[in-house]
């Protein structure tokens, strides 16, 4: 076999295992879709879990057969006009032999992606309907027509060699643009900004109900950005240069994030959570145009000024603009979506500024992301505005009170364990032994004469606990009931911070301890508490005792003291 032959065969070899790590992206950039709802959901209230599921499941299946049936097309036609607009042909369904099938379902999943972005910033207060038309919109219309600039070999700005790798332009700062229009237009949640008697705005923190389902939302993220960036890796660019995509995929939201928690360290006197996570989402926007064309050292930078202008952002658009964005979905992908356009034109290392290429690159960057804003802008804004008079963006305030799960889906809870219902079972495997007159008080009473009945109830931090149920034992109480409780005294709570916004937290973590005596002294049980709990500081806690008149044990129907006995 000659030389020639044989490279042909490894060029053959080596042009199918991209062909199926281009599929394998392509996959991983759908299961994105999954950390979006895991992200929107955690950083939102329990009484919308699934709602923002809903919305995160129609934006890709209403999406989808919008894409087919003209997205596509606008954006990927060979017949396209102007370098601006394809035309709608319809190949899909009439060209089953050479359609680019594996060009449409790369560019469904990123279609999809730019769509999800605008639930969380819109979440808890958007009709499910109206967010539906938005999807079918945004899909059919708004993202097929700029990533086709970009993306379409005939598209203007690709011609112009605007640089925009995987789309931190044509996804990310297009649907952070969408996200910001909305949410300004639907206006904020009940109760996040009020009026003080001086007429001055206050801000609320509204927390999200579950940071572990934020935290599981951008690991999955992170982890479908390795295909989101590297599918589109070609044949001539070789393992090694992808492999230098999942470096740079790697290097600027790990950056980002110390840097985020770092600055949220300083200001807040605590590193935030949910704001360091949104800090890794950051650097994985901004990284993502440039991340073929940034080597390392540049990865770096671009990462440690997402981590620093998340926290800026999210902290400008609640704290001055009062524009309610739940998730901090403006501030991650169109802040840091036009910041990782634009440092294309300074750390690429082919055409950037910084290595010694000039301004003209930068000038492009610029070009570029203006006119992806101002098309993003205008018909997005004409499209909300469409949905709002014809149809209606806002819910209604008791349904926004009561949940959108609820009073949008039906669903109690989406957590059903915890739904605010009782329900009844039956079970035919045994049936408990009825309690007869006779048995009622068979036997001589144990109680002395003029027996007393006392309930000590005991609030105290909860690392006491512990400690109070050893003394508890040790003077023969072994009953009690115990519960985790929020409250205050003269120390009136502690101020902390959520996504920079101080929480009034005038109530702490407290456990109340029930226990009722009679055969120990009242007095014993006051006196070893006491000593069971004290410090000195702020914090011990309290006893009340209440006078019971009388006690029922259901099982065998003892009453009074009896019914405190083993």
């Amino acid at each position: 076999m000659d030389q020639s032959m044989l490279a042909a065969i490894q060029e053959a070899a080596q042009s199918q295992v991209f062909s199926v790590w281009f599929l394998i992206g392509t996959a991983l950039v759908f299961w994105m879709q999954a950390g979006f709802a895991m992200v929107e959901t955690g950083f939102t209230r329990a009484k919308n879990a699934a709602n923002i599921i809903m919305k995160n499941l129609m934006d890709f299946c209403l999406g989808t057969p919008m894409f087919a049936l003209i997205g596509f097309s606008l954006m990927m036609s060979e017949n396209y006009l102007f370098g601006v607009i394809g035309r709608p042909d319809l190949q899909i369904f009439t060209n089953y032999e050479n359609f680019p099938w594996e060009s449409f379902v790369f560019n469904l999943v990123f279609c999809a992606t730019a769509a999800t972005i605008v639930s969380g910033a819109m979440a808890e207060r958007t009709k499910f309907s109206a967010y539906c038309i938005y999807s079918i919109v945004i899909s059919a219309v708004v993202y097929p027509i700029e990533a086709g600039w970009i993306w379409n070999g005939s598209g203007w700005l690709a011609k112009l060699g605007f640089i925009d790798f995987a789309g931190s332009a044509a996804i990310h700062t297009v649907g952070g643009l969408c996200a910001l229009i909305g949410a300004a237009m639907v206006g904020p949640r009940l109760g996040k900004y009020t009026k003080d008697e001086s007429g001055k705005i206050k801000v609320h923190a509204i927390p999200g109900h579950s940071i572990t389902l934020g935290a599981l939302g951008c690991f999955i993220l992170w982890f479908g950005w390795y295909g989101f960036n590297g599918a589109a890796a070609t044949q001539q660019d070789g393992i090694g240069g992808l492999a230098s995509i999942f470096v740079t995929t790697t290097l600027a939201p790990a950056v980002a994030t110390v840097v985020t928690m770092c600055v949220t360290w300083i200001k807040n006197g605590k590193p935030d959570v949910s704001m360091s996570l949104n800090g890794s989402l950051a650097g994985l926007v901004a990284i993502t145009a440039g991340c073929a064309q940034t080597d390392a050292l540049g990865s770096i930078i671009i990462g440690a000024v997402a981590g620093v202008l998340v926290v800026v952002a999210v902290e400008f658009i609640d704290l001055k603009l009062h524009i309610d964005d739940p998730v901090g979905a403006v501030a991650v992908h169109l802040v840091n979506g036009v910041w990782g356009t634009l440092a294309c034109g300074l750390f690429s290392v082919h055409t950037g500024l910084f290595y010694g290429h000039g301004f003209k690159q930068l000038g492009i960057q610029f070009l570029g992301i203006a006119a992806v804003l101002l098309w993003t802008g205008v018909t997005i804004t004409i499209a909300y505005l469409l949905i709002k008079k014809f149809h209606g963006l806002r819910v209604s305030e008791e349904e926004e009170i009561m949940g959108l799960d609820r009073m949008e889906h039906g669903i109690e809870s989406s957590y059903a364990d915890f739904a605010p219902v009782v329900h009844s079972y039956e079970f035919a495997e045994s049936k408990p032994e009825q309690v007869s007159g006779s048995k009622l008080g068979e036997g001589k009473s144990k109680a002395p004469a003029n027996a007393k009945f006392t309930k000590v109830v005991i609030v105290t931090r909860p690392t006491k606990f512990e400690t109070l149920k050893s003394a508890m034992n040790s003077i023969g109480v072994t009953g009690m009931t115990v519960t985790s409780v929020m409250g205050c005294g003269i120390q009136k709570g502690a101020n902390e911070y959520y996504r920079g916004v101080p929480i009034e937290i005038n109530l702490l973590p407290k456990i109340k301890v029930e226990i009722v005596v009679s055969k120990v002294p009242v007095e014993a049980v006051v006196e070893t508490a006491k000593q069971a709990l004290y410090t000195g500081h702020i914090g011990d806690g309290k006893i009340f005792t209440y006078d019971v008149t009388n006690i029922v044990k259901v099982r065998t129907g003892e009453e009074g003291f009896d019914a405190l006995q083993d």
